[in-house]
């Protein structure tokens, strides 16, 4: 089971208050509870295959479970399949110097940690679908801003943490590699001040189109 654990301690850098919004809070953890529900149980067969194909490319567990940091700095398990080899964390001190972001966490284009399988789960963001039993217990929505683990988010305010995390948000149809570390928080405020049932479905059709416009699909 994915559950909360601990809350990390942090600075008190105030920049945006969240206004409590009851109705558009019920819907969307409604919406999260159905669409994981469907996820789980019309996707099963196809988790399957992949868990399969992960154990046959890198024998070894085909779930990549990983501390992140959610709602109010409690930290939770997010679970994908894994789509990178089994000493990924082991080689990322020694490709460091190759990061492309400029921001707080590690990500290169032609990362050599990457599997033949995980590739294409990750072009197909198929390496995120078990996140659904991160949606169903609720430490995830499916809109929200980006999830740090705690060292990254270490270096980031505590204000951002206001919502929950989500699979989605301006960060994920947005190139934020050539952005500056405040031109990328930025983006999380701006979710924050413009959620709403309209901004999720917006941000739910642009992602669905992003994956498909950069012929992941």
């Amino acid at each position: 089971m994915i559950q909360e654990t601990k809350a990390i301690a942090q600075p008190p850098q105030e920049r945006i208050v969240v206004k409590r919004k009851p109705v558009y809070e019920f819907v969307k953890r409604a919406f999260d509870i159905v669409v994981s529900l469907i996820c789980l149980t019309v996707g099963l067969p196809v988790y399957l295959i992949i868990a399969l194909a992960v154990i046959f490319d890198d024998f070894g567990n085909p779930l990549f479970v990983q501390e992140r940091v959610g709602k109010d700095g409690r930290v939770f398990r997010m679970v994908k399949f894994r789509t990178m080899r089994k000493d990924a964390e082991r080689m990322k001190g020694l490709l460091t110097a190759f990061n492309e972001y400029h921001s707080v966490h590690f990500k290169m284009e032609d990362d050599p940690r990457i599997t033949r399988i995980g590739r294409f789960l990750r072009k197909t963001s198929l390496d995120e679908t078990p996140q659904a039993l991160n949606l169903l217990t609720g430490s995830m929505t499916i809109i929200g801003p980006r999830a740090f683990i705690p060292s990254e988010q270490a270096q980031l305010p505590l204000d951002r943490l206001q919502v929950k995390p989500g699979l989605s948000c301006y960060w994920q149809i947005t190139d934020t590699t050539k952005m500056s570390y405040d031109e990328q928080l930025e983006l999380d405020y701006r979710y924050i001040r413009e959620r709403g049932i309209r901004t999720d479905i917006k941000l739910i059709w642009k992602t669905i189109k992003h994956i498909f416009k950069e012929g992941n699909c």
